[in-house]
């Protein structure tokens, strides 16, 4: 059954990170995307984010094949590219030239910094994108520097998924308008929107802007991570008092006066004391038997091996093996055009 995206064509100018993610996101449910490659390209051996994709090599600086990948562009949806500004422009395919053959099509550009702006000729990677939006600041414990959550919330949160939601925004406004636009995709741009419930809470003075200190930043005792007897971790989330509460009486915490004081900040940094040697005293798999199933906000916090091996995401086929490949499955899910199964071709 072919996917959400059945019908929809977008040609993909080859990269990494986060242009390859909205690819892949398009691909996924069905799109039929192009990725076009440099002959002498050498990318991962086996590259999840290129999965499902169609494959041609052309040389950018022969003519013939700039002539091949606009005959390509001027009967797709879409354009995906990751370059610097400037770069399509000197190739002879920057907007103007390819919107005016192909008027209705929507030319995504995925960089860090943006088109526009004093920063946006230069290198950068995700580190230095959520540093810039202000995202970084925000992650890591008191008193400690700040810990980029790997490159999830830069490349991928904030750039190829913004991507790919500017991409189907785009081709809707192309189907009903006839034009097609630009998308200006930058992962400084889209990790400043993610922190907007952080804005949310500094702008209402429920925020101090340190991090450590605050009700999702580890600042709060009830939404952590612990280390068990046996060396590994398991995640508390309880934030609401009924979820407070359940927490409580799994853990055996219903008589301790001290755990009144959810609110408190004072009260956290003791409480979280508290919980660190409680945590300690049981395996991981001890708390689990515990405090799984039930209303706790609780989970264990499993590796990149333990994960696809848990009962829940097992049920829910929350990963696949592809010719081998161990990877997550293609989300969301739809119930009536269910994702293709990808292929590693």
């Amino acid at each position: 059954m072919p996917g959400a995206l059945d019908g929809l064509t977008i040609v993909e100018m080859a990269g990494i990170g986060p242009a390859p993610f909205a690819a892949m996101m398009l691909a996924d449910h069905g799109a039929h995307v192009i990725r076009v490659e440099k002959p002498d390209m050498r990318g991962l051996p086996k590259d999840i984010l290129n999965r499902s994709r169609e494959r041609v090599e052309l040389d950018l600086k022969s003519n013939a094949d700039i002539s091949k990948l606009q005959g390509l562009i001027k009967g797709a949806d879409g354009l995906i590219e990751g370059f610097r500004p400037g770069v399509m422009e000197r190739l002879g395919l920057g907007p103007d030239e390819l919107l005016q053959d192909n008027p209705a099509l929507v030319y995504g550009r995925m960089t860090g910094w943006g088109q526009t702006g004093p920063y946006a000729p230069y290198a950068g990677h995700d580190i230095n994108y959520i540093a810039l939006s202000g995202a970084l600041h925000s992650y890591g414990r008191a008193n400690e520097k700040p810990t980029p959550p790997v490159n999830a919330v830069g490349d991928f949160g904030g750039g190829g998924m913004m991507m790919a939601f500017g991409m189907l925004a785009g081709i809707l406004s192309a189907q009903k308008t006839g034009q097609g636009q630009v998308i200006d995709c930058a992962m400084t741009d889209g990790s400043a929107v993610l922190s907007a419930m952080t804005y949310s809470f500094m702008a209402s003075g429920m925020w101090h802007d340190e991090r450590g200190l605050n009700l999702l930043d580890t600042g709060a005792h009830f939404y952590d991570t612990y280390e068990t007897a046996d060396g590994k971790y398991v995640s508390v989330g309880a934030i609401e008092p009924q979820f407070y509460t359940e927490l409580r009486k799994c853990a055996g915490l219903e008589d301790d006066p001290d755990f009144d004081m959810q609110m408190d900040p004072q009260s956290w940094k003791p409480l979280k004391q508290k919980l660190a040697v409680m945590f300690h005293t049981k395996t991981r798999d001890e708390w689990c038997a515990l405090m799984e199933h039930k209303d706790t906000c609780f989970a264990p916090v499993l590796s990149l091996t333990e994960a696809p091996e848990h009962p829940h995401n097992k049920v829910r086929e929350t990963y696949l093996t592809v010719d081998g490949v161990l990877q997550p499955a293609p989300a969301p899910r739809f119930s009536g055009t269910p994702a293709p199964k990808p292929r590693m071709d």
